[in-house]
């Protein structure tokens, strides 16, 4: 029997109602940090998603630092420029990737 040392994660459902909000607030000034990482932002909705990833040692913290590394991507996502699928698969590489070079905590 092999154990995965990285986390398998599928896509979820794509956020359409909070994606809208999340834009609306950058465009009316708010930092897209703070959207992807804040309260109720888009870490918190992928870490309620993604918990599996605390048994492979990623914090909810981590996973936050992973997603502002990858807030290029998201933001394209997020106006229109990337599907979810792109965006969140992506984003799901990245996550196996650092995790599968035990680069998993933040530093």
């Amino acid at each position: 029997m092999t154990v995965a040392t990285h986390p398998v994660l599928h896509v979820p459902d794509e956020p359409t109602g909070r994606a809208e909000s999340w834009l609306a607030a950058v465009q009316g000034g708010r930092p897209l940090d703070d959207v992807l990482r804040g309260a109720d932002g888009l870490t918190e909705w992928l870490w309620t998603r993604w918990r599996s990833l605390a048994s492979v040692g990623v914090a909810e913290e981590d996973l936050a630092r992973l997603v502002l590394d990858y807030r290029r991507e998201l933001w394209l996502w997020l106006a229109g420029e990337r599907t979810w699928a792109q965006a969140c698969s992506g984003l799901i590489g990245r996550i196996g990737r650092r995790s599968a070079r035990g680069e998993n905590t933040v530093a």
